[in-house]
């Protein structure tokens, strides 16, 4: 499975069994790019985002209909968890090996240096000098050098021998958290202080029902992305290819 397929996978099941069309927030991203990094399994979000419904059902079905309406993804979190941990319980000493045809994946080598020359275009494109917030920018060489480091990565993928697709997304990751430090540590002290309480305003529903790390885990991911898209600088994991085709 390939990044996109866990995220879009995640966003139907959650659209269908809700019975409308909605599209994801920002806080329901960061909290699948944490089940993502925490190596959770597909199967078990969707297993858990059943369950999750299951049970507003059966509730809402008792209180005839007067039940609020789940609207986002982290209504599910602790069946999602709760779905892992039985799954991880279920596997303990059952080794299984399934034999694949092998398939088109969509990160081929040409196309993965074309995303990456796309994603370096739009570093340096954010940087437009005479625009007020880059008076003081001190995230630029940071943005700029990230730019030319995947400029080289894309001529490695175009060689003989192209680097191997986890190997490549360790490396942005390491890429996008170096851009991170820098955003966050060039942003002032208004806007950090807005997107924090922008995030606890959007979490607040949902403490309840997840853990201190959960929760510390998904305001990090939220900063991450609410920094970049107010510099106007792109992701650079894998899975964004998905998105700029």
């Amino acid at each position: 499975m390939n990044y996109f397929e866990y995220f879009s996978e995640i966003e139907e099941r959650f659209s269908s069994r809700r019975g409308s069309i909605l599209l994801l927030n920002t806080l329901d991203w960061a909290l699948i790019e944490t089940w993502r990094e925490a190596g959770i399994p597909l199967q078990a979000v969707l297993r858990g985002i059943d369950d999750a419904f299951d049970k507003y059902e059966a509730r809402s079905h008792k209180a005839n209909g007067r039940l609020r309406k789940i609207n986002g993804l982290a209504w599910c979190a602790q069946a999602v968890m709760k779905s892992a941990e039985e799954l991880v319980e279920a596997s303990t000493g059952i080794a299984t090996t399934t034999a694949h045809e092998p398939r088109e994946s969509g990160f081929e080598s040409h196309r993965v240096a074309a995303y990456l020359d796309r994603s370096s275009d739009a570093l340096e494109a954010a940087i437009n000098p005479g625009v007020p917030h880059l008076d003081a920018a001190s995230w630029i060489p940071t943005t700029l050098a990230t730019a030319a480091r995947l400029r080289e990565l894309a001529a490695i993928m175009r060689s003989d021998i192209p680097l191997p697709l986890d190997d490549l997304d360790r490396t942005l990751t390491v890429l996008e958290e170096k851009l991170f430090a820098a955003l966050q540590s060039s942003a002032t002290e208004d806007e950090l202080v807005a997107l924090k309480t922008q995030a606890d305003r959007e979490l607040a529903p949902y403490r309840a029902k997840m853990s201190a790390v959960q929760l510390k885990q998904i305001q990090q991911q939220f900063l991450h992305k609410r920094l970049l898209e107010l510099r106007a600088l792109p992701r650079l994991s894998l899975f964004y290819m998905g998105h700029t085709e």
